[in-house]
């Protein structure tokens, strides 16, 4: 294709790639998908003129760069991996893979960077800055953003900026809107695990009980995060709990699983250190040990400020959120090694992410494919 991408285009792409929804690093069919798509793009700009080549910087990933020659390159990226969900919408496009859906819209995020390749074979000529798509792997498992920092690719090409999206059910249908500083946030798989003495009840006081200290911990958790939210937004919830074995019984094991969520480094370290501190004194208060985990996670989302004041130039009709949202992704990593804006794009749907029945108006395509169009024109 050397035309400009149609709505017709990125509604065909978002629903071939919605039919074949692959997890984590293993996305075979995808990825010869996207690199088909890439090869037709880069052999387009090749006969132009253009100096244009595929890249595979590490596991699972494709890039598409063109060169430019100039001093530095705008980078553009979409996640390519889907949920192990069961999809229910009905569609005539649905998942063709048992148990494996893109119920996170990574497929309409694969259709607007297509769409872009396409767009950069009919005005090469014009753009500033050399450019870089990235599709990047395992978002929703492990962060493979984070591997395809490690790869040098940026450094090699000279990247100094990079965007993405998200599509966003809680936004009106085809808003974009984002915020300068922190707008997600950062993510933690918290574990609490008590170890103590079981005992019959009859005979507590021969025990240690885990149970009753975890449950300390939970209150006093639940205060301490209060304090903290008056600081700046934060959040520690545990979904699960399981201790003991019989009702009889002192428990002599309790864990507490949940998440913290942060906006900035001082409060991840911070409140790290307090919960830590909270689980021993409650498990000391019952004569029992304590155990806290934090997975590494995800850090912040946190918008460039100079980069975003670019950006809402080149894109007036940008809404500003008021506050950052709990919701965690893994384009922080990017903005660990080079500034980046990650922008949302509103569904304007009911049903929520990661949802069985999860759709959207493929409409909104056109309205992120436009904002990239203008990104890649910024100096």
């Amino acid at each position: 294709m050397s035309k400009e991408p149609t709505a017709a285009d990125l509604r065909q792409w978002r629903r071939d790639l919605h039919q074949i929804p692959e997890t984590d690093f293993d996305l075979p069919e995808t990825l010869a998908y996207i690199e088909h798509e890439l090869e037709g793009v880069r052999d387009a700009l090749v006969a132009s003129g253009q100096k244009a080549e595929i890249l595979h910087p590490c596991r699972s990933t494709v890039c598409l760069f063109l060169d430019r020659g100039s001093e530095h390159t705008t980078a553009l990226r979409s996640d390519m991996d889907a949920l192990p969900v069961t999809e229910t919408t009905g569609v005539p496009f649905a998942s063709t893979h048992p148990h494996k859906m893109h119920a996170c819209g990574h497929d309409g995020h694969m259709a607007m960077l297509l769409g872009l390749a396409h767009h950069i074979v009919t005005c090469a000529d014009e753009l500033p800055r050399s450019v870089l798509l990235v599709f990047q792997p395992a978002e929703e498992t492990t962060g493979g953003a984070r591997i395809i920092c490690e790869s040098g690719i940026f450094r090699k090409v000279h990247a100094d900026r990079i965007f993405g999206f998200h599509l966003w059910p809680d936004l009106p249908k085809g808003t974009l809107a984002s915020k300068p500083g922190p707008l997600l946030a950062g993510s933690h798989e918290t574990d609490v695990t008590f170890l103590g003495k079981a005992s019959h009840i009859a005979k507590a006081d021969q025990g240690a009980d885990a149970l009753s200290a975890a449950c300390r911990f939970q209150r006093a958790a639940a205060d301490l995060l209060e304090e903290r939210r008056a600081v700046e937004p934060c959040i520690l919830k545990f979904g699960r709990m399981e201790a003991g074995s019989v009702r009889n019984q002192i428990a002599d094991t309790a864990k507490l699983e949940g998440s913290l969520r942060i906006f900035s480094d001082a409060m991840d370290t911070r409140l790290q250190d307090e919960v830590k501190d909270l689980a021993a004194r409650a498990a000391e208060d019952e004569r029992c040990t304590s155990e806290v985990h934090f997975s590494q996670g995800y850090p912040p989302v946190t918008n460039d400020p100079g980069l975003f004041q670019k950006a809402l130039a080149a894109l007036p009709e940008l809404e500003l959120l008021p506050e950052p949202l709990l919701i965690a992704e893994d384009f922080a990593w990017y903005q660990r090694y080079l500034p980046g804006v990650f922008l949302l794009l509103g569904t304007g749907e009911k049903t929520p992410l990661h949802a069985a029945d999860f759709n959207f108006d493929e409409s909104i395509l056109t309205v992120g494919l436009s904002a990239y169009e203008r990104l890649i024109r910024m100096p």
